[in-house]
């Protein structure tokens, strides 16, 4: 194997076991569901790896055998066995242990769970709408979930078809216009988790990431009640005069902040917006200095979203960023 090979074939080797051991991998599973799956994968590489071995030992030995012996003229072939061994048998015995464990991953994937905690999944033009109904929360973009709870996510979709993937969790549900889709699940791994919308939706479809926060039951409690209820009012001059300046501009129209008169429903509820993890699902850090950037001109970050640059004086902006990111 001349060197430029091997190095190709240890690339490719590398690439797979870091893809493998990624924070997002589908063999690092972290819920009933995403354990069944892997199970299955590792079933089906382990039986492609033997059939690959199989392939090339019999190339190997045609190959030995065919310099060593060769068959006198006229004599005929008798290649009945190797045909129907390698050709119906052993394809058959794969096929059908592949189709075994098919069955039975999917016979213990998304069964209905009377205890289950629901919550509703909305995918938008690019971003997930989050709502609690047992609590009233709405969020958007982190979906905060307990370990060790049986939970069923209902995916919904008023505009093109989404798909709803964390690779540790569990495995890709299409979110289809008009028609309500289940996804359920227990998480076995306290953690935050990443995941993606899977189906290409549109311009802005590569940003659309969702973070899982898989909390211990004690704490997920604490996180529903404080959030159950609407954020406390601005603890700084600096953030209530941001308040002021919410209410003013369009801010307003397009987003609710509950406990407030902002009621709009265009883009995401704010209402705890200080405490996510990123901006425009997954697109920028949500910090002073990201936020300013996104509020300025989120059509440079994200080229198709909804949200309009927001004119504001550089004054109005950093009292707008220091109220946005005290709504925790």
């Amino acid at each position: 194997m001349s060197r430029t090979r091997r190095v190709l074939l240890l690339a490719v080797i590398v690439g797979t076991l870091a893809a493998c051991g990624s924070d997002s991998s589908i063999l690092d599973a972290r819920g009933n569901e995403a354990r069944h799956i892997a199970g299955a994968w590792w079933v089906m590489f382990g039986l492609a790896i033997a059939v690959y071995v199989g392939v090339a030992g019999f190339i190997i030995t045609a190959v030995v055998r065919g310099r060593r012996r060769r068959r006198p003229e006229g004599a005929p072939a008798s290649d009945g066995a190797f045909i129907w061994i390698g050709g119906i048998v052993i394809p058959v015995v794969v096929l059908a242990l592949v189709g075994i464990v098919t069955v039975r991953t999917t016979a213990a994937l998304r069964k209905p769970e009377t205890r289950a905690l629901r919550v509703d999944v909305h995918g938008e033009d690019w971003w997930w709408a989050i709502h609690y109904p047992a609590s009233g929360i709405t969020t958007a973009n982190d979906l905060h979930l307990p370990v060790g709870r049986p939970i069923e996510l209902r995916l919904t979709s008023d505009n093109v078809i989404h798909s709803f993937w964390v690779p540790q969790i569990g495995g890709k549900v299409d979110v289809i216009p008009g028609q309500p889709n289940y996804f359920r699940f227990t998480i076995e791994r306290a953690g935050r988790y990443r995941g993606q919308c899977a189906e290409f939706c549109g311009i802005q479809h590569a940003n659309m990431a969702i973070y899982l926060f898989a909390d211990p039951p004690g704490l997920f409690d604490r996180w529903e009640a404080a959030h159950a209820q609407p954020p406390s009012e601005p603890s700084s001059e600096l953030a209530a005069q941001g308040a002021v300046v919410f209410q003013r501009i369009a801010c307003a129209g397009c987003h609710t902040v509950r406990g407030t008169q902002a009621v709009g429903t265009k883009g995401p509820d704010l209402t705890m917006v200080g405490s996510r993890h990123t901006l425009g699902a997954g697109t920028l850090e949500n910090n002073a200095r990201e936020m300013r950037r996104w509020i300025t001109d989120p059509q440079r970050y994200k080229p198709g979203a909804l949200m309009p640059a927001i004119p504001l004086s550089a004054d109005d902006r950093t009292k707008l960023v220091a109220y946005l990111l005290s709504l925790r």
